[in-house]
C-alpha cells in the first residue's frame, strides 16, 4: 500500500508525491491532473490513500485508492 499527496508546486502547477519521499514523482498543470496520475500510480502498487492538498497547503480531501481497504468508508458517494 502506497501513499501518495497532491500539492501546489512552488514552481506552478501541482506535484503529486509518494509519501515519505523528499522528491515529487511528478508534475502536472492542473490539480485534477495531479490527482488522476497519483490515484493511477497508488493502484499499481497496490492502492493507498491519496490526500489532496489545497492552495494553502491543508488537506481538503482523502481518497482511498482500491485494491487497499478504507477502515472508515465515507457516507458521501462522490468518489
Amino acid at each position: 500500500m502506497t501513499n501518495y499527496h497532491v500539492s501546489k508546486s512552488p514552481r506552478g502547477g501541482w506535484n503529486y508525491k509518494k509519501e515519505g519521499s523528499d522528491r515529487a514523482s511528478g508534475t502536472e498543470r492542473t490539480q485534477a491532473q495531479a490527482e488522476r496520475e497519483a490515484k493511477r500510480l497508488a493502484g499499481l502498487s497496490g492502492g493507498g490513500e491519496v490526500r489532496i492538498h489545497g492552495e494553502d497547503g491543508k488537506i481538503r480531501d482523502s481518497d482511498t485508492v482500491k485494491p487497499a481497504h478504507d477502515p472508515n468508508p465515507p457516507k458521501d458517494k462522490k468518489h
